[in-house]
């Protein structure tokens, strides 16, 4: 089904602190709905210069909610019920590799999902779909968020894969040096399944992974602490903020759709046929998949 383009409306998932933006105006938090339970906490709307803005803090005001427990779900249905059509997640990871440093801001391109507890998919029996995920980030995005930071003097790396786990725990040495041979540049908690949701959801979602510490492989750096974690996420807020700043216009000035087909990705996924599909679960995806359904 051809889909009806809609001008652009920039959402961003990550730390509470990430919303407050210099000369973001018309703000205010809304609660949204959706059938797949609550999300982390209520959206906040605002206006960035012309460009209209969504914000969702990953683990609600105040970081409530661990990573396995996020209902990852209901967060990237209601950002597609407040109408977003892009996704910018800003989390923080660990390092695999000596250059990525403390600080570095990695665009990810691949992910490697070794997640073990959350539901993955809004799709399942009475309505079954497989989307591609060959390819699991807008590239397009990628490239707009790249010359931004550089623009903004802000340390970035493009491409790499994210190592998904599941947390809360950090990794085992042995886990380390393992994702480490298998050719991983970074790991983190929450982007799996937000990636495949978004992708699910026809939402353009990109990656921006900012580096607190070496993970424990690292021999001057053998043990991962939250009190340093916190301090370099504290350096890197300001960073985030005028990335995102800095983006948004340039994301806004989309006008045709994704160029990288992340709009149209339940074009050939849906397999169930018409008379065999599930009412209440059709009713469920009227925002997800209602372009093609």
């Amino acid at each position: 089904m051809e889909a009806t383009f809609k001008r652009p409306v920039i959402g961003v998932i990550g730390g509470s602190g990430v919303y407050e933006l210099e000369g973001l105006s018309d703000t205010r938090w809304r609660k949204v709905e959706s059938p797949f339970g609550d999300p982390s906490d209520e959206l906040f709307f605002g206006n960035l210069g012309g460009v209209e803005m969504v914000f969702l803090p990953r683990h609600g005001r105040g970081h409530k909610i661990p990573p396995a427990a996020i209902n990852y779900r209901a967060n990237i249905d209601a950002m597609k019920r407040a109408g977003v059509t892009e996704i910018i997640s800003v989390s923080a990871c660990g390092s695999f590799e000596e250059q990525l440093s403390p600080g570095t801001f990695v665009i990810v391109d691949q992910f490697i999902d070794r997640t073990i507890d959350r539901k993955k998919s809004f799709f399942g029996t009475g309505l079954v779909a497989h989307v591609s995920l060959a390819h699991p980030v807008c590239s397009r995005m990628g490239d707009i968020l790249e010359d931004a930071a550089k623009n903004e003097g802000i340390k970035v790396h493009r491409g790499g894969t994210y190592l998904a786990m599941e947390g809360p725990q950090f990794s085992s040495l042995a886990e380390s040096e393992l994702y480490r041979s298998w050719g991983c540049q970074v790991i983190g908690m929450t982007n799996m399944p937000e990636a495949k949701l978004a992708r699910e959801a026809e939402i353009c979602y990109a990656t921006v992974a900012m580096v607190t510490d070496y993970d424990c492989w690292h021999p001057d750096h053998d043990n991962v602490d939250v009190s340093a974690i916190i301090t370099v996420l504290l350096q890197n807020s300001e960073n985030a903020r005028r990335l995102v700043r800095s983006v948004a216009p340039d994301l806004s000035k989309r006008t045709h759709f994704c160029s990288a087909g992340c709009h149209n990705a339940l074009d050939n996924a849906l397999i169930t046929s018409v008379d065999a599909r599930d009412p209440e679960r059709v009713k469920k995806l009227d925002a997800v998949a209602g372009r093609v359904l």
